[in-house]
């Protein structure tokens, strides 16, 4: 449905600009309770109504975005926006001076509310803080009036970091479509705009590559303790992506290799050094498995898989693991790296690992995702890498909030809500700072995750901390003052019927 007429919206702007000068508004500092915290937000006496006679105007070009917020709005009012009236409108404009895709600019007075942004990117960023400066009804359908108000703001907004991730590992335990799909509108409400799928491992292999079916055929079936396993076909995977591209997510595919390949050398036997195929594996344990390095089908297959998977990837990222091969040669795990990384980059997408590949001839650029070893991550600085910040210590999702709670593992020690929220990427690690780092991914290991309540006691909220670190300005944030945001938010969670940790750091409102 399109709610916008060209001539209506420049009439409604110029009328918007002239209000603007006439009416004088004083607009004072303020503190949102949103999350991330916007970087600057400003606040004036009075209120902007939405009702049943305001019109929603915007460039057709952030459609998306309008149309976004107009069916949001309608889950609590009970009605869409389609009003015609020039002194109550809801406006989205292309502002090109706005520098940023991903940055927006919110005025609210008395008569309009006017979202501005380069493109549909950053609209979309500005729907999920006005999102939030609606009553948590709207959540989950219970708002009970027919008109809504918006206190008068002036919010400016650009993120921090261009990567801000989340990594779901679907290949120790599956997660349906209808599960991801469900897992990506949560992280669009906190402005993330990556989800890293690790989508193979020892446990099980869930992408479908038709020039080797057994890999799902076989390969799909198993998992940790023999509990659901399964697998995307490619039109679920593309399915999959579109969705998230509607919200700004890229979905970033990842093969792990050479080690953690369990699923793979029990599917083919000729990727085994014995021509031997492997039994599935359905334990946790890491570092035992690894491709048969010398054999010229390893490259064979590696191709195939690559090919297969950037036919079908709408961004530009593969992510080819490369941790924890402990069962790889280290002269032949740094020539499997060099050639694969050359496969990734020869279908015309941008290579991803885990720190482990420093030890291969990056060039400067490449990006390099940190989690465990310092001296790795240290070494990719050196090198002129772009690095992603993944500290398993701070921001693993795996690892339990205290000793008390039955999911997650310890191996990377104890990690409450204040754990994961105060540290700070570029001073972390001596020398690992500036133009190095791209930004941040907190990834979740489903060693001991089977279904989506698990997966959103152990994401939530620490996630959503995360999610401020990535976009947030250092300034802006310290602990002190986010627990009480966070703990303000706890309606919203609920109306979401989001399974949170209610950590007892956050005295929860």
């Amino acid at each position: 449905m399109r709610f916008s007429k060209t001539l209506f919206f420049i009439i409604l702007l110029i009328g918007f600009i002239s209000c603007s000068k006439k009416e004088s508004i004083e607009y004072k500092p303020t503190l949102l309770d949103v999350i991330p915290i916007p970087n600057s937000s400003m606040k004036a006496q009075g209120f902007f109504e939405v009702n049943n006679k305001t019109s929603l105007v915007f460039d057709d070009s952030l459609e998306n975005s309008a149309v976004f917020f107009n069916e949001y709005l309608s889950k609590g009012l009970g009605y869409e926006i389609l009003g015609n009236s020039e002194n109550n409108s809801i406006v989205f404009s292309i502002n090109p001076s706005i520098v940023g895709l991903e940055s927006y600019r919110i005025t609210i007075d008395k008569k309009r509310m006017l979202i501005e942004s380069r493109g549909d990117m950053g609209a979309f960023y500005a729907v999920q803080t006005l999102r939030q400066l609606l009553p948590p009804s709207f959540e989950n359908k219970t708002y009970t009036e027919n008109k809504v108000r918006f206190n008068l703001f002036k919010i400016e907004d650009s993120p921090r970091y261009e990567y801000r991730g989340f990594m779901l590992d679907v290949a120790r335990h599956f997660f349906t479509v209808d599960e991801v799909m469900h897992v990506i509108d949560m992280l669009a409400i906190y402005k993330i705009n990556k989800l890293h799928l690790h989508l193979t491992d020892d446990q099980g292999w869930r992408i479908e590559i038709k020039s080797w079916p057994n890999l799902t055929r076989h390969g799909s079936k198993s998992s940790v303790n023999n509990d659901k396993g399964g697998f995307y076909t490619q039109e679920e995977y593309i399915e999959i992506q579109n969705y998230a591209l509607k919200k700004h997510i890229t979905i970033i595919p990842e093969i792990d290799m050479p080690g953690h390949t369990n699923a793979s050398l029990s599917s083919y036997p000729e990727l085994n050094c014995d021509n031997k195929a492997t039994e599935p594996y359905t334990g946790i344990k890491v570092g035992f498995s690894s491709l048969c390095i010398k054999k010229k089908i390893t490259y064979k297959f590696v191709d195939d898989v690559i090919r297969e998977l950037s036919n079908i990837t709408l961004g530009v990222y593969i992510h080819i693991g490369g941790d924890e091969s402990r069962k790889t040669q280290e002269d032949e795990y740094i020539s499997f790296i060099n050639k694969t990384r050359d496969i990734v980059k020869s279908y015309g997408k941008e290579p991803i690992g885990w720190d482990e590949i420093v030890d291969a001839d990056i060039e400067k650029n490449a990006i390099v995702q940190f989690w465990g070893k310092v001296d790795n991550v240290k070494l990719a600085a050196k090198k002129g890498a772009k690095i992603i910040m993944s500290p398993s210590d701070k921001i693993y999702l795996d690892i339990k909030y205290n000793d008390s709670i039955k999911l997650g593992l310890t191996w990377a020690g104890l990690n409450d809500v204040e754990d994961a929220y105060s540290w700070e990427v570029d001073s972390l690690i001596e020398g690992v700072n500036g133009d190095n780092i791209i930004g941040i991914e907190s990834p979740l290991w489903t060693e001991t995750i089977v279904t989506i309540d698990d997966l959103e006691y152990m994401v939530f909220p620490r996630l959503i901390g995360v999610a401020e670190i990535g976009w947030s300005k250092k300034e802006n944030r310290n602990w002190k003052e986010y627990k009480e945001r966070l703990a303000r938010h706890k309606t919203r969670l609920d109306n979401l019927k989001i399974n949170y940790y209610k950590s007892k750091l956050v005295e929860w409102k």
